[in-house]
């Protein structure tokens, strides 16, 4: 009995043990299933944010068309904005969806470009990549498994939005059919993919991701200009064929009677596989951290290379927090100065050459007015009220613009690289408020920019405008972007980079959806106010509203006073 209890009440130390470590994650088995769990947010959130606005937008057509003049006026509307799109079956769900939010439904672009940028560069940038390769595996498995990742994430997007698609359009008439969805959605997953293989391709010749996004997010909307020049100039067809844009808008599968393109799409995914490969055997091919050396004929004269420049301590850049932040932003900031720019230039030659068009349409159907000035805001007789049509979808792309740069900063103390920075004496509100100001710089530079863009057209084509209004209607986007870019930096104070920008850019197409389509819904006041675009209103028209201006300022000085009280008190990189 004495015995018995002694070997019972052996120590702990005394008995051996056995460790057992806990198996992996399914999801942590690869990079590629490790990658895909990262992108599950953004999944959700542009495949659900996209397809809820196909639902309502095809739920709300019948409205639309509720009595002949009715339709008839929809469908004279439709040859007016032939510029967006080909007006085709456009009194019908499928065909007003294609027509008119088909470019709308390009901003989930945003994602792969951002996507592809940082998915071998960024990771570079970090030096996480250093401690992935010293793994067992290869350059090629991995730059594949990434690049696998992001497809099957845009695939499952397609697939979201062809879901919620054919269920808003499945008992409307004409019917759309479970088949035709599901080509609408894998039409933009390939239009999608096709930026991010651009980014991916561009990553490699940059020494920083936010230069690679910044030069694809310029290409989107360049694209998107040059696709639409062949329907406002005659004979330019042949120009438009150079945007890949061109070929997403050849396929219309929920159109009735139109279906998709095959080989529009089959060329797009061929393009997409070709500049993808040619990313990963650059990639395979050079320095990790480096870049690939561009030819001479492309690169930019150098100076001698003197122990001044060696060492640039007395560099501009250097100088502070802000000034640094400027020369991270120039590049971006000039491509993408050139897209918004150059459409608000292109806003004049459109407006030009539908003045004509639309007063004739105006005098034939009093209808078709009242929804006209539903969409431009005020009287569209006036060249004032065809622009503003037209000139209301600039703020959207600013704010896109700012949604980048958020995004940069959150990865930024997400990865690490904050940190040397608060190793210097700086303070963190410094930090904070020296981004942010120099995203406000480039924010004003663009709105002037585009000002002097927009007026010099008009004064070259001869289309009167209000400058005082033409000045509220360029400067007044930099708000919504500031707006948008405070909200981002006080999310990333408790979400990671990936949900934090899926959640802003779900934020901003709610936005849009509640301004471009709660007037003809006849939706309440208290509930178009819940959009930022409502605060901009319609300032070519109407010019300053200094109250929503004082609304949006004071919206994005809480925002960003919660951002600083957040990053101030906070772990960095927690």
């Amino acid at each position: 009995m004495w015995s018995r209890s002694k070997r019972d009440t052996r120590s702990a130390a005394e008995t051996p043990t056995t460790v057992t470590l806990a198996r992996p994650s399914v999801w942590f088995r690869s990079i590629f299933l490790k990658s895909l769990r990262d992108y599950r947010i953004a999944i959700f959130g542009w495949g659900v944010g996209f397809g809820l606005l196909t639902l309502v937008v095809i739920a709300a057509v019948p409205s639309l068309i509720s009595t002949p003049a009715a339709r008839a006026s929809l469908v004279a509307l439709g040859s007016s904005f032939a510029w967006i799109a080909d007006p085709i079956r456009i009194d019908t769900p499928g065909g007003y969806l294609t027509w008119k939010y088909g470019f709308t439904i390009l901003l989930i672009a945003i994602w792969p470009l951002l996507v592809g940028s940082r998915m071998l560069r960024g990771e570079e940038e970090r030096g996480s990549l250093d401690v992935l390769l010293a793994a067992p595996r290869s350059r090629l498995q991995v730059a594949l498994e990434k690049l696998a990742a992001m497809w099957v994430a845009l695939l499952a997007m397609g697939l979201l939005i062809a879901l919620l698609t054919f269920a808003g359009g499945a008992k409307e008439t004409p019917a759309i059919g479970f088949a035709d969805a599901l080509l609408f959605g894998l039409n933009i997953s390939l239009i999608s993919a096709l930026f991010g293989s651009i980014a991916l391709l561009l990553s490699q010749f940059t020494l920083e991701r936010g230069t690679a996004s910044g030069i694809t997010g310029a290409l989107l909307v360049i694209s998107i200009l040059v696709d639409m020049v062949h329907r406002v100039v005659p004979n330019t067809e042949w120009l438009s064929r150079l945007s890949p844009v061109y070929y997403y808008n050849l396929s219309k599968p929920v159109v009735p009677g139109q279906g998709a393109n095959a080989g529009a799409m089959l060329f797009r995914f061929g393009l997409s596989v070709v500049l993808s490969g040619a990313a990963i055997w650059l990639f395979a091919v050079r320095d990790v951290g480096g870049t690939v050396p561009v030819p001479s004929w492309l690169r930019l004269p150098q100076r001698a290379m003197t122990p001044q420049r060696a060492l640039p301590e007395g560099a501009w850049s250097l100088r502070s927090v802000y000034t640094r932040s400027l020369r991270m932003l120039a590049f971006p900031t000039l491509w993408w100065t050139l897209g918004i720019a150059g459409f608000g230039a292109f806003t004049v030659v459109i407006v030009k050459q539908s003045e004509a068009t639309l007063a004739k349409l105006l005098s034939s159907s009093p209808a078709f007015a009242g929804i006209l000035g539903t969409l431009g805001g005020g009287n569209a007789l006036t060249n004032a009220g065809l622009m503003s049509a037209i000139f209301s979808f600039l703020p959207l792309v600013l704010m896109a613009f700012a949604i980048t740069q958020a995004s940069h900063w959150s990865s930024d103390e997400e990865d690490g690289r904050l940190e040397l920075v608060l190793a210097t004496p700086q303070p963190r509100v410094g930090v904070l408020l020296g981004r942010f100001g120099a995203l406000t710089t480039a924010l004003i530079v663009i709105g002037l920019l585009t000002l002097a863009a927009t007026g010099i057209t008009s004064l070259a084509s001869g289309l009167t405008l209000d400058g005082g209004n033409l000045t509220v209607a360029a400067l007044s986007m930099v708000p919504l972007g500031l707006l948008v870019a405070a909200i981002g930096y006080a999310l990333s104070g408790w979400l990671r980079t990936a949900v934090d920008t899926g959640l802003l850019s779900f934020v901003l197409v709610i936005w849009f959806f509640i301004t471009d389509f709660g007037p003809s819904l006849k939706w309440s006041e208290v509930t178009l106010r819940l959009s930022a675009l409502y605060y901009y209103g319609s300032p070519l028209l109407h010019g300053l509203n200094v109250g929503n201006l004082l609304i949006l300022l004071a919206v994005g000085a809480v925002a960003l006073g919660l951002a600083t009280v957040r990053f101030a008190r906070k772990d960095i990189g927690r």
